[in-house]
């Protein structure tokens, strides 16, 4: 048994008993109860409130697998339906499917590649379908020495870890704005704390990622819009897995589920505006921005980043 104290508002004209605790606060007044909830209704009561938050859809970039689909289902057990895009066809669709029969929720696949923005903004604004909460985790990392990469490659990168979530979080704050209520979260790295050798390109726009959200926390705060970026270490997905050569994972690293539910409960209760998931990355991040020179930072990062390919 749970009891949770909920404050309910009583406009001028409502009468209560003289016995009431009444707290007045100009034209509104506030009168303190509890409700006595079990735990199967305590969930339903969370969930209402989050919906009413961040619902009734939740867009997710790149939400086929991996950080993206654990994303989907951490929002989808909250009772949010989902918008999710992805560019293969075959993988978004079990993966939609996966969800409705799950969760019970609606789920609209999109399939799109994120480094055509205009593309992408056009079928979003197709839809008609609230949209109250955006997570950007779609990215692209070209691995490798930087005088290797070609121009199609950094095209590519700037496209889908930069103008993707600069543009999308402009055409989806407007509408959240004028609902006065919503939430954004971006994908960024520990790899853009600072210059990350072999992820040169990479860990740049991931630093883009969490200064665009820094920006947006301190803007839309007043609107009744939480904003972060989760900056995460290493995530066990299989892309991960096909890049690294070393036989261990690196240090601090994460499931999927992990990194997306430790961001969307930050999320839920304000935090921000740089939510880290797990206490070694945690760590690592103070280490790094804080003990150590920005050479040294770099030497470190450097170590950590050599096994990739």
């Amino acid at each position: 048994m749970y009891c949770i104290p909920i404050t309910l508002s009583l406009r001028r004209g409502v009468r209560v008993s003289p016995s009431d605790h009444i707290l007045g606060f100009g034209d509104v007044n506030y009168v303190p109860i509890t409700l006595n909830l079990r735990r199967g209704n305590l969930r339903r009561v969370l969930s209402t409130a989050f919906i009413e938050k961040y619902g009734p859809y939740a867009l997710i970039a790149g939400g086929s697998d991996g950080l993206g689909f654990a994303y989907a289902e951490a929002l989808a057990k909250r009772g949010l339906s989902l918008v999710l895009i992805a560019r293969q066809e075959k993988r978004l669709q079990a993966a939609a499917d996966r969800l409705k029969e799950a969760y019970q929720v609606d789920v609209i696949p999109i399939v799109a590649d994120m480094a055509d923005i205009n593309d992408v903004e056009a079928k979003i604004r197709a839809l008609t379908q609230p949209i109250g909460l955006l997570v950007y985790n779609a990215a692209f990392a070209p691995i490798g020495p930087f005088e290797e990469k070609t121009r199609a490659e950094l095209d590519m990168a700037a496209a889908v870890n930069m103008r993707g979530p600069l543009l999308l979080s402009k055409l989806l704050s407007q509408p959240m704005i004028e609902r006065g209520r919503g939430g954004i979260i971006l994908m960024s790295s520990l790899a853009g704390t600072q210059g990350s050798p072999t992820l040169v390109t990479y860990a740049a726009t991931k630093s883009f990622n969490a200064i665009l959200a820094e920006g947006l926390w301190k803007e839309l705060r007043p609107h009744g819009i939480n904003v972060l970026a989760c900056m995460a270490g290493a995530i066990l997905t299989p892309g991960y897995a096909q890049a690294e050569t070393n036989s261990k994972p690196a240090p601090g690293s994460l499931r999927p589920e992990q990194v997306a539910e430790t961001a969307v409960r930050a999320l839920d209760k304000g935090k921000g505006p740089i939510v880290i998931p797990g206490a070694v990355n945690k760590i690592g991040r103070f280490a790094l921005m804080r003990l150590l020179s920005r050479r040294a930072a770099i030497a470190v990062m450097g170590m950590n980043t050599g096994g990739l390919a």
